[in-house]
């Protein structure tokens, strides 16, 4: 029998040609926990906002790939050695690091599992894999952990410059068409330097560091955090929400069997590790499981489930108001509530699925996490914050925060 080619090469619109250097990052890559990241989108319901966002978590898997083989390449160049195994598991590393993702991404993290991050379920994922392969992906879990020697290798992985970040705001800013995100990741790259055994970036590498961080902060404001994509989201949980309560009341639900599997029971992380049950079923859910379900759904008898689905299927989101005033956004939700009683004729408690209060944050650089650190021609290193004569810098390690208040048009 002749012998599969895995050297493949993927066209991909951000990056150009992704290359696929050996024969076992190409089974990843075949793996079904792998694929399943083809069905789950990478913004969630951005596309509600940005049509163009349909990408996909394999997408920016693959891209944040090949962003690390170049990153392996140039700290070699700068004289540090990383071995072919260590260079092999890295990739294969940030490939699997978004494999626990659920269905919509970020948006139902806290709704399918409770309380159970996504990094946690991919550890488990890459576990079994690695029992699967014998041991290889050992060295990418010890990575993945922070548990190697190299420590630099854990931060190309995850950290507040890793190639997760640089991968997606270029791709993320690409598929929505908003320039604001692009960022030049090639030079960042190949700033790219050790010191002391920690990820650092030479000092003629700092404008394309500033740039990243604003970057980021226009991204997270003009897409991750938009108002319209949060309504979206809380529409989306309240659905999932009352199915759950529904499902515990013993309601017979149309479903794929593993989204009925999570909505019949809660499911902890002691599951995750005692039950093959609960990892099989994660590892079937994607982003056609909550559609086709809601689809169904749109025709319950259950008013506020069925009024809920049919909306969420025909964009008819729920209007957001930013809240200034805590008591006016207090008085504010009384009155949808009696409102809704009146016009719905339903419960105050079943009310209270047609509106949600969401408070988002975020500070786009932390110098209490891992700091982005620049290192001076003298060869001190000092914290992007300090290094910056940008006043930019400084705001935006300040944490912002925003209150939305999402309601139901009547």
């Amino acid at each position: 029998m002749k012998k599969q080619n895995k050297r493949k090469i993927i066209n991909d619109p951000v990056f150009g040609f992704i290359n696929v250097p050996n024969d076992f990052l190409y089974d990843i890559i075949q793996h079904p926990y792998f694929q399943r990241l083809h069905r789950i989108k990478q913004l969630g319901l951005s596309s509600f906002v940005y049509p163009g966002a349909q990408h996909t978590r394999m997408l920016h898997s693959l891209g944040a790939m090949h962003l690390m083989g170049e990153a392996v390449q140039q700290l070699r160049e700068a004289g540090h050695e990383i071995t072919t195994q260590e260079a092999e598991a890295v990739r294969a590393c940030i490939l699997l690091h978004d494999i626990g993702h659920g269905p919509f991404s970020h948006t139902l993290e806290h709704s399918i599992v409770q309380h159970i991050s996504h990094e946690q379920i991919s550890l488990r994922m890459m576990k079994r894999m690695n029992d699967e392969y014998d041991g290889k992906l050992t060295l990418a879990l010890d990575i993945f952990t922070n548990n190697y020697h190299k420590h630099f290798l854990h931060q190309l992985v995850s950290s507040q410059l890793d190639m997760d970040r640089l991968d997606y705001l270029s791709r993320d800013s690409f598929y929505c068409g908003v320039s604001e995100g692009i960022v030049g990741s090639a030079r960042i790259i190949k700033m790219l330097n050790v010191h002391n055994d920690k990820l650092v970036v030479e000092a003629k590498g700092i404008y394309s560091i500033e740039k990243f961080l604003v970057a980021r902060r226009l991204m997270y404001w003009q897409v991750y955090l938009h108002k319209t994509s949060t309504a979206a989201e809380i529409m989306l949980i309240n659905i999932l929400r009352r199915a759950k309560e529904l499902s515990s009341r013993g309601e017979k639900l149309f479903g794929p069997p593993a989204l009925l599997y999570f909505l019949s029971r809660e499911i902890t992380l002691s599951d995750f590790d005692n039950s093959p049950e609960a990892l099989d079923n994660f590892a079937l859910l994607d982003d056609s499981d909550i559609l086709c379900a809601i689809k169904a759904w749109s025709n319950h008898t259950d008013l506020v489930l069925s009024t809920l689905c049919h909306d969420f299927s025909n964009r008819k989101l729920f209007k957001v108001e930013i809240l200034t005033d805590k008591d006016r956004g207090e008085a504010l939700q009384k009155q949808f509530l009696k409102d809704y009683q009146q016009h719905l004729g339903i419960s105050e408690y079943e009310a209270g699925y047609f509106l949600g209060v969401e408070t988002v944050s975020t500070d786009t650089y932390s110098p209490e996490d891992d700091t982005i650190d620049i290192l001076q021609k003298d060869g001190t290193v000092k914290d992007i914050a300090e290094a910056s004569d940008m006043l930019n810098i400084q705001v935006l390690t300040k944490k912002v925060e925003k209150h939305f208040l999402c309601y139901y048009r009547l």
